[in-house]
C-alpha cells in the first residue's frame, strides 16, 4: 500500500532571508522570501512557520498566495534577528499542474548571518538560500 502512494520531489523552489534596507524608517530589515524558479506558476501556496528550540517557540504564521508567477519571487514575512537563535521552518504547499507538493525549508539555528550573505540574483539583494 505504502508503494502506492507518489510523493512528488519539489525542485526549483527556495526560501531565502534577506537583509534589506527600508527606506521610510531609515533602518536594516530581514525579510523572508520565497523563489519560484520553475518555468510553471504555483497557485494556492500556503506558507506556515515557526520558530523553534528546546525550550522556546514562536506563534506560529500562514500566509497564502493565490498564484506565485513562474520565475518570480514574494516577500512572505518580515522576520526579527532574535529568532535567528531558533530553528526557523519553512513549510511550502501549493499546485503546480493541479498536483499537490509539499516542502519543508530549515534555516538551523544561528545559520543567518550577515557575515555569510551572498548575493541572490533572483532577488539581487544580500541573503541566506535555503533549497
Amino acid at each position: 500500500m505504502r508503494k502506492d502512494i507518489h510523493i512528488p520531489d519539489v525542485k526549483n523552489i527556495e526560501m531565502a532571508v534577506v537583509l534589506e534596507h527600508n527606506k521610510t524608517h531609515n533602518v536594516k530589515e530581514w525579510i523572508v522570501y520565497l523563489i519560484n524558479r520553475k518555468e510553471v506558476p504555483l497557485n494556492m501556496v500556503i506558507i506556515v512557520s515557526q520558530g523553534f528550540s528546546e525550550t522556546k517557540t514562536t506563534s506560529v504564521f500562514r500566509k497564502k498566495i493565490d498564484l506565485l508567477p513562474e520565475n518570480s519571487s514574494a516577500k512572505i514575512e518580515l522576520i526579527q534577528p532574535e529568532l535567528f537563535a531558533l530553528d526557523n521552518r519553512f513549510q511550502v504547499s501549493f499546485f503546480e499542474n493541479n498536483i499537490l507538493y509539499d516542502k519543508t525549508f530549515l534555516f538551523k539555528k544561528n545559520t543567518i548571518r550577515e557575515d555569510d550573505l551572498k548575493n541572490i540574483k533572483d532577488l539581487n539583494k544580500p541573503g541566506i538560500i535555503c533549497k
